[in-house]
């Protein structure tokens, strides 16, 4: 996909990865909408820098794990920038504890916010997809989905889910030339991984990651801009994580 003039939602947009997908995105020719929770300062910021590429860029704020919200996010994109292309559901955050840790609200936000929420977005993006001649979804899961990982079932739980979300998507709109991807980043150097203790950072540079670094949010960004252009690829998930998830032990 060219991605010249056209238009992508990039939901959680404001900071970390979801910054970096929207700048590198529109650094190739879209124009960017983003909803996220907090829009103060950060939000700013990303029209900011958004605008200097001489891009358009659209704000809104509203939170994701509620289905009124995730309409008015597709509505309201289309409605500003005159159509969608490429929808990526980035908004979300963690949810620590083992299960008698986690409490039944818990659980069910985070199900909503992670994967609940693509059903919303995908389902009121796909009109206009279709009358865009085709586009691209992509979804945001994590190492975690892949190998799990201790103290976070609801958020492991929640991010599985969207891998054969993912797979089950692609193959019922390949047809409509409508493509699905879902990336799985790793141990990436942005706010949700700073407060991790020390010594478990250390232990997974030393231990877990092959290549013994973090990742960065615009190296995601870049596999992520792979997925959108690359008009060959559908129904697969691209780990971005120094080869985390391949370790045995």
């Amino acid at each position: 996909m060219d991605l010249t003039n056209k238009v992508a939602l990039v939901t959680g947009a404001t900071m970390g990865i979801g910054a970096a997908i929207a700048v590198e995105l529109a650094k190739r020719g879209a124009h960017i909408a983003t909803m996220a929770r907090q829009l103060e300062g950060p939000g700013g910021e990303l029209r900011a820098r958004i605008n200097m590429l001489d891009r358009g860029c659209h704000l809104m704020q509203g939170d994701l794990s509620q289905a009124a919200s995730c309409t008015q996010a597709v509505e309201e994109t289309v409605e500003k920038l005159g159509r969608l292309d490429v929808l990526i559901h980035n908004a979300g955050g963690p949810a620590f504890g083992k299960i008698e840790d986690i409490t039944p609200d818990v659980w069910q936000h985070t199900l909503d916010l992670h994967v609940t929420a693509n059903y919303h977005l995908c389902r009121a993006a796909l009109p206009h997809l279709r009358a865009a001649g085709g586009g691209v979804i992509i979804t945001v899961a994590s190492s975690a989905a892949i190998r799990g990982i201790p103290g976070a079932i609801a958020y492991a739980t929640a991010k599985g889910a969207l891998l054969n979300f993912t797979r089950c998507l692609a193959r019922d709109l390949a047809d409509d030339n409508i493509r699905v991807n879902c990336i799985a980043p790793g141990v990436i150097r942005t706010r949700f991984h700073k407060d991790m203790p020390e010594d478990r950072k250390r232990h997974n540079l030393d231990h877990r990651i092959p290549l013994h670094r973090e990742g960065t949010a615009e190296q995601v960004a870049e596999a992520v801009a792979l997925l959108v252009t690359n008009d060959y690829i559908t129904g697969e998930t691209l780990t971005i994580d120094g080869g985390l998830t391949m370790r045995i032990a």
